[in-house]
């Protein structure tokens, strides 16, 4: 049988409203979106985002901020994509045959955005995009400047990247179809296209550039040799530790795919089990970091002290214990003293939505939830909210980033230099 005609067969609903190569566009071109959203409203809070990545300076009274440049460049992207949409709902009708026989019409939609982000005009913010090309190159080989030539502004996006790894998947996987005979780009999407281990390799890099990015930081900090101000180092390896957990739940889920019983030799639930673990690890690593070293908040040193507590609450009713127990209201619970964000209640809801979206992959363990990862639908509204919950992280990374240029840590922050020596003597 025709292998389109098997393709066409198993085609409905979502795939043919928004098959892969445009389901790729629309959240690249969202990701425009909210860069431009986070600077606008950054910028809204006094925080001043340009000089934090080392941007260059626009002090002339009729320059365009740099978040309307963002806008202009999201509304540049945006127009092709939308006419192509429309146009491909013409000419297909959502009718699977066509659907898989018109798949230009979306492969160009994602040609056109290449060369408009990467082949700029001279109108449409040419410096910004000539400065994005210049970090993606630096930053692409696991590159990172020094902290004067935009060092923070190679974390941020290097982390971005991060998110977009499994777009960048898809990506993979709908070039590879269209340039295979394979199927077409538009039908059932074939992960293992280019091979069983292609696209989680690709997967990979993102978090490989930022475990080197890491390193890089470790090394500066030892051969600079200033103990009292950088530590020995230690919170660099544990960063770096923390992107390579990611690389034993991407091995172990590309292992599940093309399970091999012959040649893994070991057994499918154990194999499964192992997935779970490593989740978990990432998982509550990467959630513990956003939250105490990202977004410098004292959540988790704070429920320490109060479980600590708890024994000596038991037998004592002083009215010191009560002052103890009492909340200090330049520093509500959990969050720290310098706050840009009007309300505490913003910190506290970006600790929850980041607990519930780091932990999106249990719906895999739910008989009731397991459908949402079977359907091409679930997997996008996944891979969009991980790219939404980056969006929200940029807003408390780059406070934070602000609040430790303009006024130090916090008195209550805890930083790995400062208590650095005594690990060295234990």
């Amino acid at each position: 049988m025709d292998p389109d005609h098997h393709a066409s067969v198993n085609l409905e609903g979502f795939n043919l409203i928004l098959p892969l190569p445009y389901r790729v566009a629309v959240i690249l071109v969202a990701g425009v979106w909210g860069w431009g959203l986070n600077l606008h409203y950054l910028s809204a809070l006094k925080i001043d985002v340009p000089a934090l990545i080392r941007y260059p300076s626009r002090s002339s009274a009729g320059s365009v901020p740099v978040y309307k440049s963002a806008y202009h460049l999201a509304t540049l992207l945006s127009i092709p994509l939308a006419l192509s949409l429309l146009l491909f709902w013409t000419v297909t009708y959502r009718t699977p045959e066509l659907v898989l026989a018109w798949e230009i019409v979306p492969q160009s939609s994602l040609l056109i955005f290449a060369v408009l982000l990467f082949f700029p005009l001279h109108r449409f913010s040419r410096a910004g995009r000539h400065r994005l090309l210049v970090t993606l190159k630096r930053v692409s080989l696991g590159g990172l400047a020094e902290a004067q030539d935009g060092k923070f502004g190679d974390i941020l996006f290097a982390d971005v990247l991060t998110s977009y790894a499994k777009v960048f998947g898809d990506l993979f996987v709908s070039s590879c179809m269209y340039f295979s005979s394979r199927g077409s780009s538009t039908g059932i999407p074939d992960p293992v296209c280019g091979g069983h281990f292609a696209v989680p390799l690709l997967i990979a890099v993102p978090s490989m550039i930022r475990l080197r990015q890491c390193l890089i930081e470790y090394y500066r900090v030892r051969k600079r040799g200033n103990r009292n101000i950088d530590g020995w180092g230690g919170q660099h390896l544990a960063n770096a530790l923390k992107y390579a957990t990611a690389f034993p739940v991407i091995i172990l889920t590309a292992l599940q795919r093309s399970y091999n019983p012959s040649r893994l030799r070991m057994s499918e639930a154990s194999l499964h089990n192992l997935w779970i673990l490593s989740s978990l690890i990432q998982s509550f690593f990467t959630f513990y970091w956003d939250v105490s070293k990202d977004w410098d908040l004292s959540l988790f040193s704070d429920l320490s002290r109060q479980f600590r507590r708890l024994p000596y609450r038991q037998y004592t009713n002083s009215s010191s214990a009560l002052h103890e127990d009492s909340l200090d209201p330049d520093r509500p619970f959990g969050l720290r003293y310098h706050r840009f964000f009007h309300a505490n209640q913003i910190y506290y809801a970006a600790i929850l939505i980041d607990f519930i979206l780091r932990f999106t992959w249990v719906s895999r363990l739910s008989v009731r939830l397991n459908w949402i990862n079977d359907l091409e639908s679930g997997v996008f509204v996944l891979m969009f909210l991980e790219v939404a919950r980056r969006w929200m992280w940029i807003f408390l990374r780059v406070e934070t980033e602000w609040v430790r240029s303009t006024r130090g840590p916090a008195p209550d922050d805890i930083l790995l230099g400062e208590f650095t020596p005594k690990i060295d003597e234990d």
